[in-house]
């Protein structure tokens, strides 16, 4: 099948189907005598794959290790779960990090009056301004 029927069936775009094949994550699709890519029930099925994992927010660097590990029919299911356990860290880290801006942001808000003076301690502090109490 053409890039087009590809992405709809996988829900990738074909910018991205592209680039998958570009970095290596996805073999170069045949091309046919009209020089159109053909792609066939594997590229759909590690196109899934692919899909499946950025939704889960593995990095491209990640799933490239998660489907060689795929294609490995001697792998250990140890070294799925400690990639995956590295994810899981990274985002807590994230998460972490996403609360601590949260509350910075929280708080700046909570600091501004809202109301129609230009005075407003959200701009100042990402001005890099010191608010200052009249």
């Amino acid at each position: 099948m053409q890039i087009g029927e590809a992405s709809r069936l996988t829900g990738v775009s074909a910018k991205m189907i592209r680039h998958y094949e570009a970095i290596g994550l996805i073999p170069s699709a045949d091309r046919r005598e009209s020089n159109y890519r053909d792609y066939g029930h594997h590229d759909l099925h590690r196109l899934g794959f692919i899909r499946r994992a950025r939704d889960l927010g593995f990095s491209i660097d990640e799933i490239r290790d998660l489907l060689r590990l795929w294609d490995d029919t001697q792998r250990t299911s140890a070294d799925v779960k400690a990639l995956t356990e590295n994810h899981i860290a990274e985002l807590d880290r994230r998460i972490a990090l996403l609360g601590e801006m949260r509350a910075t942001l929280a708080g700046l808000s909570s600091a501004c009056d809202g109301d129609n003076r230009p005075d407003c301690p959200i701009i100042e502090s990402l001005a890099g301004e010191t608010h200052h109490q009249h």
